[in-house]
């Protein structure tokens, strides 16, 4: 059982801090005190001292909030509309001009001009027509695939790679309560990953240094397995084809490719096209934070083949992530609330 002490008061609102000594403690605390909405934004290791040095057990200091209550939506006041043609014909001249200024890509805006119903929807008021456009959009995205239990993270080096798979294994953990391993992988290159060794053990997930010859530990059956990789290597290159064999000769059926969102456009369809060299089945869009239009994605999330895990914004190795990739680019992307719309 956990001590009462084990917690402390917020020390923020909505923001609680306290010791556990393995991540079972941790997920009984979280679950048992805070309920299924909270989320670990931080994981520590907490020095011994004395003689807690050679005899003492290992203590970790978690952070976890608990989200805010969503603001109560209240209807705007209702004011007379103009005449009905005239509102029709100004709004529906403003919509492409609004979704350039969101990003949108040409290709992905000259799709929808000629999609059924366009014309219909040029004829609504502007509020009208971007809700019409936000239910579209949800309704055409491909329906999100659930990962296997071999995954292993893809991108090029400075994408954020071994931070993704950290948000994804502590998600893993706390708000699922799993199990598992991590292979921090090497080939002719090395990849070096102090914080993911520090942070598998803060969290008792053991982290393996795979390497070629070297032996090396599989998960259990119902564990994850994650693969952190080296950045993507040249097309064509020796190092492409051994990281080819090595997926498919340890069965990572779940390959989740890490762009990092802050890159331009076509840097971005580079990187997104390396990742489907290697089979990329899913997207993880990192550095959200310095991305300031986020239009952009929806030319890989409508017209890509990768399912959509999460965004990431921040440089934390836990929380920060939001898996509702849609709803999230919607929200950032078309003014829906400024004109009383939900999206």
């Amino acid at each position: 059982m956990i001590a009462p002490s084990a917690m402390t008061e917020p020390a923020a609102p909505g923001t609680y801090r306290f010791e556990v000594g393995s991540t079972a403690e941790a997920v009984e605390v979280i679950r048992n005190r805070l309920g299924p909405d909270a989320r670990v934004i931080s994981v520590r290791s907490q020095p011994r001292r004395g003689l807690g040095k050679l005899f003492g057990a290992p203590r970790f200091e978690v952070v976890a909030e608990l989200p805010a209550p969503a603001p109560v939506y209240e209807e705007p006041a209702q004011v007379k509309a103009p005449e009905p043609n005239a509102l029709a014909l100004a709004d529906g001249a403003r919509l492409p001009q609004v979704l350039r200024r969101a990003g949108f890509p040409e290709r992905l805006i000259g799709r929808l001009e000629t999609s059924p119903g366009w014309t219909r929807t040029l004829s609504r008021p502007l509020h009208e027509a971007l809700a019409d456009l936000a239910r579209d959009l949800r309704a055409s995205a491909r329906p999100v695939r659930p990962l296997p239990e071999r995954v292993a993270f893809l991108g090029a080096a400075g994408v954020g790679r071994t931070t993704a798979l950290c948000k994804w294994m502590s998600h893993e953990v706390f708000t699922r309560g799993r199990a598992g391993r991590v292979w921090r992988v090497e080939f002719d290159r090395p990849n070096p990953a102090p914080a993911l060794d520090v942070f598998g053990e803060a969290l008792g997930v053991p982290v393996d240094h795979y390497a070629a010859g070297m032996p090396v530990d599989a998960a259990a059956a119902g564990e994850f397995l994650l693969a952190d990789l080296p950045g993507l290597p040249a097309a064509g290159s020796r190092e492409a084809r051994d990281l080819a064999r090595f997926l498919d000769r340890e069965q990572f059926a779940g390959r989740v490719l890490v762009l990092n969102a802050a890159y331009d456009a076509e840097a971005l369809r580079t990187a997104y096209a390396r990742g489907r060299d290697f089979g990329a089945t899913h997207l993880v869009c990192t550095h959200l934070d310095e991305t300031p239009r986020w239009g952009r994605l929806w030319e890989f999330l409508l017209e890509g083949e990768l399912s959509p895990l999460f965004l990431s914004t921040g440089p934390g190795l836990t929380g920060e992530i939001d898996a509702d990739v849609l709803g999230r680019v919607l929200a950032c992307t078309l003014p829906m609330r400024g004109l009383g719309v939900r999206s």
